[in-house]
């Protein structure tokens, strides 16, 4: 069977840092697929212990919707010093994507007209930290189909990797391009790009 999306990634730890506390899931459960990047705070081996839990939670509980995932890694986290993350939900027979960041995770959603011309949506994150403090949360969704371009990064990105976004690029090839090119090197850094399929 087909793919929900075509994806890539790419990441790197702090300089001097073995471990990244940047991570990322995707994940299809039937006719949807997660997809979520996670920003442990701060670097080394603490953020990264704390990405991970997020991403086991991610893993194990991919049934569920959004926010409950949000809620129960929010739970989870409260003895450690959290995270920033964003989850989008494509479903592939809605054609719609759902969404819920808080933190420095950016979301951006590109796509191109019929006659070729192409929009960038930045979606909307909140701010607060999943662990310690989160506002009230509401998941956003909008209309998504086929062609439509993911990407999620990190605050290791630079915010200018959004000028420079390319809709026939390989999500691959156009993480390892966005992170050679943007990369800050005071902090881990993950960008992953999806492409979706059906």
């Amino acid at each position: 069977m087909q793919p929900l999306v075509e994806w890539g990634c790419a990441g790197e730890p702090l300089p001097g840092q073995s471990e990244s506390g940047d991570r990322c899931v995707v994940q299809a459960t039937g006719g949807q697929v997660t997809i979520a990047v996670v920003d442990g705070l701060g670097h080394g081996s603490e953020a990264a212990r704390v990405s991970r839990i997020i991403t086991d939670i991610l893993e194990s509980h991919a049934g569920e919707g959004i926010l409950p995932l949000f809620q129960r890694c929010h739970s989870r986290l409260r003895t450690t010093r959290g995270a920033a993350m964003t989850v989008a939900r494509y479903d592939a027979n809605a054609h719609r994507i759902r969404w819920l960041g808080a933190g420095n995770v950016r979301a951006l959603l590109l796509r191109q007209s019929p006659g070729g011309a192409t929009t960038c949506r930045d979606m909307l994150i909140y701010g607060g930290t999943v662990g310690v403090r989160l506002p009230t949360l509401e998941v956003s969704s909008l209309d998504a189909a086929p062609g439509d371009l993911l990407f999620l990064a990190t605050d290791g990105i630079h915010g200018r990797f959004a000028d420079a976004l390319h809709y026939g690029e390989a999500p691959q090839a156009q993480a390892d391009r966005l992170l050679d090119a943007y990369r800050v090197i005071t902090d881990d850094a993950l960008i992953l790009v999806a492409r979706l399929v059906r």
